[in-house]
């Protein structure tokens, strides 16, 4: 907050009574953070050179069009901002919240690339939605007509989430099946509160059930309902399950009490938060709070394990990374916030095996670039005789995800799959093997961002409407 606007807030503590409701202090704060937040967010739009080519746009997945809803947004014109904002994403403020704009729009601004730094683009996405919410503007679902047709949809995360919505919109009817108690995939189990607030996602979730939209929730396909009846129910099918097999670790002591899997440990927190009951987290097991935490991994899930195990109180959070910091995958703005919060990054290194059951060490072994592997970046080689001991009583396995065997887990024939394990699907239209079945996010993919899940669901959902389109009409009940 501003040195201005401080001031202010503190002006209007010391003319009030010292014991006033601390509802009407929460509201002052709200409304003096308000206007500071509006100031600010035309601030930075206002920073936007509105360039020929504009790199922002052309680098973000949803091609959203950026320049434009900045400029309104820098002229005071929020609601128009918002409307061209949500045209093209289905989950601005969500997107404004956890997109790596380090490494899509904000990175490729042309203003940042000259060195005076980016327009805080996210920050602005995220004001403009907000607003949004805060004024009313987030119309609600409301078909102009209704139509028979009928869509499931295998997976409530931002691919099958965003289809639905597009979906919906059109007048199909929708089902959403999903294997937890609440819908939002990744985004509400996985995601830390402190990146992407519950209230938000679960705000979006009610929108899309007040709209229509049935979810059939705490549902395994292939165990409550089999694919084929859910084909067997709908005109078509959309798979957007993503990936949610973590990769294991392996060497001496891999099994040892006190090693735990990330999607374990993230919605183990993330229920608590919910106010769930979580037996592992009461017990200690999924608990980071006066222990050694070390997170092998070097991807946004492994910054999501780290950030979190220092807000459950942590005595010591450490990363080990095979590479370097400039050859990790994850984004360097949370590299740069875990730093930050007081965690260590340990570079060039990897887990040899472990010691303890339950653990009380990882034995690591020193790691040095060698040549470019078949992506182009730099292999790790092992550096003989440098192993040492790091002392651990919780190591988070942050690995990242692969798909899981749906053909061999849903019992179906003739769905292809590619030689990683993903669904085989057109590019844009999410076509797949079988006919009136489509696939979309990351178990096409394999484990990618939130933003291109929803381009995909957005485009295989126009690809839905399209082929119904082209199919005989049905009649209505």
């Amino acid at each position: 907050m501003s040195k201005q606007h401080l001031l202010k807030f503190v002006s209007v503590e010391r003319d009030m009574p010292e014991k006033r409701d601390a509802n009407v202090r929460a509201h002052d704060f709200h409304e003096i953070y308000a206007e500071y937040a509006a100031e600010k967010a035309r601030e930075q739009a206002g920073r936007c050179s509105q360039c020929g080519v504009p790199y922002c746009q052309s680098h973000c997945p949803l091609h959203n069009n950026i320049p434009d809803w900045l400029m309104l947004t820098a002229e005071g014109r929020l609601r128009e901002a918002y409307d061209l904002s949500q045209a093209t994403n289905t989950f601005p403020e969500i997107c404004g919240r956890i997109c790596p704009q380090d490494r899509l729009c904000e990175g490729n601004c042309v203003i940042e690339q000259s060195g005076h730094g980016t327009v805080t683009i996210g920050a602005v996405e995220k004001y403009i939605t907000d607003t949004a919410w805060e004024e009313g503007w987030v119309q609600p679902l409301r078909p102009a007509r209704e139509r028979p047709e009928s869509v499931g949809i295998i997976g409530a995360g931002p691919g099958g989430l965003a289809a639905a919505d597009v979906l919906r919109r059109a007048g199909v009817q929708v089902t959403v099946y999903d294997r937890y108690d609440r819908a939002g995939g990744l985004m509400t189990y996985g995601i830390p509160g402190f990146k992407l607030e519950k209230d938000v996602v679960m705000r979006r979730n009610a929108q899309l059930e007040e709209g229509g939209i049935r979810f059939v929730l705490n549902c395994n396909v292939g165990e409550d309902v089999s694919f084929e009846e859910i084909r067997d129910q709908h005109d078509a099918v959309l798979v957007a399950t993503g990936v949610y097999k973590s990769r294991e670790l392996t060497g001496p002591g891999s099994g040892a009490d006190g090693i735990v899997r990330a999607i374990d440990f993230l919605t183990a927190s993330n229920r608590k938060s919910f106010g769930d009951a979580v037996p592992e987290f009461e017990s200690g097991e999924l608990d980071a709070k006066d222990k050694r935490v070390v997170v092998i991994g070097g991807g946004d899930t492994a910054m999501d394990c780290v950030r979190t195990a220092v807000r459950q109180g942590a005595t010591s959070v450490k990363c080990l990374y095979r590479r370097d910091r400039q050859n990790m995958p994850g984004s360097q703005r949370e590299v740069a916030n875990a730093e930050e919060e007081g965690v260590e990054f340990v570079w060039l290194s990897a887990p040899k095996g472990f010691v303890g059951d339950p653990v009380t060490g990882v034995v690591v072994q020193r790691m040095r670039l060698g040549p470019p592997d078949a992506t182009g970046r730099q292999s790790p080689e092992v550096i003989e005789g440098s192993d040492y001991t790091e002392e651990a009583d919780m190591v988070i396995k942050a690995l990242g995800f692969e798909p899981e065997e749906l053909p061999r887990l849903w019992g179906v024939e003739g769905l292809e799959v590619t030689r990683w394990g993903t669904v085989k699907a057109e590019f844009t239209t999410g076509r797949t093997s079988l006919p009136g079945v489509y696939a979309v996010g990351d178990i096409v993919r394999g484990a990618s961002l939130v933003v291109w899940a929803i381009r995909d669901g957005r485009d295989a959902a126009q690809a839905i409407l399209e082929d119904l389109a082209a199919q005989p009409a049905v009649a209505a009940e």
